[in-house]
């Protein structure tokens, strides 16, 4: 299954100094890829705890911060909290939070995992499929999707919390497309 493809890539990654470890760093796109750069997200059809389908494309016009994690995954327990703030922050400035589990074990492990923590953002179950469409090689995984559906940035492992927080705001302020005119100038 999935997380035992990816508990051996972990592995592998922590033999070879790569893996998941308690200092924040990013594996992959530091700040947020310029506009013209950004490729779009691949859309998904998943289910949340209450059997609903959820897709991604659902959420266009809103930032999204996806997170592929997992229960057994000690980084991911380490981002949950920050990523329950920043939804608890900016969900009424058109951002979402929207967790990926890629648990072997479903909602089973899932539903008491949430609960226990009081998860307050979106949770899909995830699958193989998805995992690869996305590139997901390790927990956790995390992307910045900005409000036209393209990947902003990606973070694989632990990532500090001010750079998520900057590239939220960031991505907040920007306009849905850049091509087209400001409606607002600021006043100097």
């Amino acid at each position: 299954m999935y997380g035992a493809r990816v508990s051996a890539v972990v592995a592998v990654a922590l033999l070879a100094g790569l893996g998941c470890s308690s200092a924040p760093r990013t594996v992959r796109a530091a700040s947020l890829r310029p506009h013209k750069e950004r490729k779009k997200a691949p859309d998904f059809a998943l289910k949340d705890a209450n059997g609903q389908t959820v897709h991604l494309s659902d959420y266009r016009g809103k930032v999204v911060l996806l997170d592929f994690w997992a229960t057994w995954c000690g980084p991911c327990k380490v981002e949950i909290p920050w990523f329950q703030e920043f939804e608890r922050q900016n969900k009424d400035k058109g951002f979402a939070v929207l967790g990926v589990a890629m648990d072997d074990d479903g909602w089973d492990a899932v539903k008491p995992f949430a609960q226990e923590r009081g998860i307050n953002y979106r949770l899909v179950l995830g699958n193989d499929a998805v995992g690869d469409q996305y590139g997901v090689d390790a927990m956790p995984t995390t992307l910045l999707i900005d409000r036209d559906g393209n990947i902003a940035s990606i973070h694989v492992g632990l990532t500090g919390k001010s750079e998520f927080e900057d590239g939220i705001q960031e991505l907040l302020q920007a306009p849905s497309d850049p091509s087209a005119p400001a409606l607002f100038v600021r006043a100097k």
